[in-house]
C-alpha cells in the first residue's frame, strides 16, 4: 500500500449524492471519494441506506484499494472526486 494515501475510518451518507461517502489523505491534502447506494447494490446487494454502509464497512479494504489506485492513476472527476462505479 502506498504509504501516502492513507483513509481515515470516516464515511456517511450523502442524501443529495445518494451516495457513501469516504476522505482520502493524499500527500496531507484531503481528496473526497464516493460510491453511489446503486452500485453498492449491485455489488453487495442491499436495498437503503443502512444496508449499503454496512457492506461498505464490510468491504472496505478493497474499496480503499479500488480508490486508491483511481488516485494513483489521477481518475477524479472536474470536482475533484474519486467515484467508484
Amino acid at each position: 500500500m502506498n504509504q501516502a494515501i492513507q483513509f481515515p475510518d470516516r464515511e456517511w451518507w450523502d442524501d443529495q449524492l445518494q451516495a457513501i461517502c469516504f476522505p482520502a489523505v493524499v500527500n496531507g491534502f484531503q481528496v473526497m471519494c464516493g460510491i453511489s447506494g446503486k452500485i453498492i447494490a449491485s455489488r453487495y446487494g442491499g436495498d437503503n441506506k443502512e444496508s449499503w454502509l454496512e457492506h461498505f464497512r464490510l468491504h472496505r479494504l478493497d474499496l480503499e484499494e479500488e480508490a486508491e489506485a483511481m488516485i494513483a492513476e489521477g481518475e477524479d472527476d472536474d470536482q475533484g472526486w474519486v467515484w467508484l462505479s
